[in-house]
């Protein structure tokens, strides 16, 4: 299966403090770290640069808002047949190898913009698919966390099914990471380290909400008006693993958001499910962290209620 997330650790995961992270009390050690990996569970944790952050902190860096649950109830839910053949096992990345942004992995920065990055992902790859391989639109970060009034607040956090409302009513221009030049709108948020193994520059500080600008950097030569790509459909999928397995298997990746846990932070491979530590409350966190920026997570169980704000749509191809 294949999600993009925005953690309500609340998958897409990031606002912090203006202040430099300074610790009052770490709710992460090693000991967390050994309980995890003595119990022999289905996943293995390692130590993250998390465990020098206080607790507030690290809630600073999630992007959904709680509301976001009571928003989704308003969507269309689409129910599918569930075919008799669906594959117990299945990777986006290896069904449809001619769409590279399924093996992109972005980075949010020091931004509550998970919730953005989540649906601009699966749009991206969602467009590829439809389309067989023929369009590839980086879909940009950059215009969804900054023009979508209805979307909430922009780097202090906002709601998935408002981003592919936007999608659908008002349409997204492309633009790529931070520091490409690609596209229309790229990303001007630096990436930052949010773990450890400090190949970039520290996470602090409180993202500010870039400004919403309707025209394309000087070096694209589309205007903004005509770069637009928009949606066809908004809909939700009910709380149920073969309906989110169908919905992935046809169209592909679908954008949710899960409670995360402090033991979530610390995890490196295998498919995680809660083991030990208390509830924080996204995921744009480059490839330092977990297993190259992916991990899996138990299926079936509306683990840490991650089946239960599944949200899509289908692309309005150009």
């Amino acid at each position: 299966m294949f999600f993009r997330f925005c953690i309500f650790v609340y998958l897409a995961l990031i606002t912090v403090n203006s202040r430099i992270l300074k610790p009052k009390r770490s709710l992460l050690s090693l000991n967390l770290v050994n309980e995890i990996n003595s119990a022999q569970t289905t996943w293995k944790a390692k130590p993250s640069k998390f465990m020098s952050w206080s607790k507030e902190s690290i809630e600073r860096l999630m992007g959904v808002h709680p509301e976001y649950f009571e928003h989704h109830k308003e969507l269309e839910i689409l129910e599918h047949d569930v075919p008799n053949d669906l594959p117990e096992n299945f990777d986006a990345r290896e069904q449809w190898p001619n769409c590279p942004t399924l093996k992109e992995v972005r980075d949010q920065g020091s931004c509550g913009s998970c919730w953005a990055f989540g649906a601009v992902e699966a749009m991206s790859d969602r467009i590829c698919i439809a389309s067989n391989g023929a369009q590839n639109a980086h879909i940009s970060a950059e215009d969804l966390v900054s023009c979508c009034k209805i979307c909430g607040f922009g780097c202090n956090g906002g709601f998935p099914e408002g981003a592919w409302s936007y999608f659908k009513k008002t349409g997204l221009v492309t633009g790529g990471n931070y520091n490409s030049q690609e596209g229309c709108r790229p990303y001007t948020i630096e990436a930052c380290d949010h773990h450890v193994n400090k190949t970039l520059p520290p996470c602090q500080g409180e993202g500010k909400t870039p400004s919403c600008s309707k025209k394309c950097i000087d070096s694209y030569s589309i205007p903004y008006n005509q770069d637009k790509h928009f949606g066809a459909s908004v809909y939700s999928i009910r709380s149920d693993e073969k309906q989110i397995q169908t919905e992935i298997y046809n169209n592909g990746p679908v954008e949710g958001a899960f409670t995360v846990y402090a033991d979530f932070l610390l995890y490196s491979s295998g498919v995680y499910q809660h083991t030990s530590g208390s509830s924080l409350g996204g995921h744009a966190w480059n490839q330092d962290w977990g297993d190259n920026g992916f991990f899996k997570i138990l299926r079936g169980k509306d683990e840490c209620g991650i089946e239960g704000g599944i949200v899509a749509g289908a692309p309005k191809l150009n």
